[in-house]
C-alpha cells in the first residue's frame, strides 16, 4: 500500500516541478509589457546629467520581414497583386516570346539547361556522378567563431587519429 502512496506523491511532485520550471522559463506577456524601459543616465561633458537614452527598437522578426517584402505600398496589408507580383516576375522571365503564355519549351528551359550542363560527356544520359552535380546548393549560415571558455584538460586522451596513421 505504501508503494502506491509513494508513487502518487512522486507523480504529483513531478507535475508541480514541471509547472514551476515552465513558469520560470517564460514569464507572462503582460509582465513583459508592463515593465518600463529603464536606461542609465549619461553625463554630459560639462558634468550635468542628461535624460536617459531612447531604447533601440527590436529587430523585426523573420515573419515581419517576409511580410514587409510583399507589402510594397507599406499600408499594412497585402493585396492579391502584391502577393502575386513575385510570380509575375518569374513568369515574365520564362515567357521569352512575350505572348502571355508559356510553351513547354519555355517552361522547361531551366531544367534543360541544367541537364545539358550536368551531362559532361554529352551522352544524353547522366551517370551518378553527373546527377550529383544537379543537387540544389543550399546557402549555409556562417557559424559564430567562438573561443572556448576554458582550455581543454591536458590529460584528455586523443579521440581518433586515423588520419595521422595513414
Amino acid at each position: 500500500m505504501w508503494r502506491y502512496l509513494a508513487g502518487a506523491a512522486a507523480g504529483i511532485l513531478l507535475v508541480v516541478a514541471g509547472m514551476t520550471l515552465q513558469a520560470m522559463r517564460s514569464p507572462p506577456a503582460t509582465t513583459l509589457a508592463a515593465m518600463p524601459a529603464v536606461a542609465p543616465e549619461t553625463a554630459a561633458p560639462d558634468g550635468q546629467a542628461t535624460s536617459p537614452a531612447v531604447p533601440e527598437a527590436l529587430p523585426a522578426t523573420r515573419e515581419q520581414k517576409r511580410f514587409d517584402r510583399y507589402d510594397k505600398d507599406r499600408n499594412g496589408s497585402i493585396t492579391r497583386d502584391e502577393y502575386l507580383m513575385a510570380r509575375h516576375k518569374a513568369f515574365a522571365k520564362l515567357d521569352v516570346d512575350n505572348n502571355g503564355t508559356l510553351s513547354f519549351d519555355e517552361w522547361a528551359v531551366k531544367a534543360e539547361t541544367k541537364f545539358a550542363l550536368a551531362d559532361k560527356d554529352k551522352s544524353g544520359a547522366m551517370n551518378a556522378a553527373e546527377f550529383a552535380t544537379t543537387a540544389v546548393k543550399r546557402k549555409s549560415k556562417p557559424r559564430a567563431n567562438c573561443r572556448p571558455t576554458s582550455p581543454a584538460p591536458a590529460s584528455a586522451p586523443a579521440e581518433d587519429n586515423r588520419e595521422e596513421d595513414s
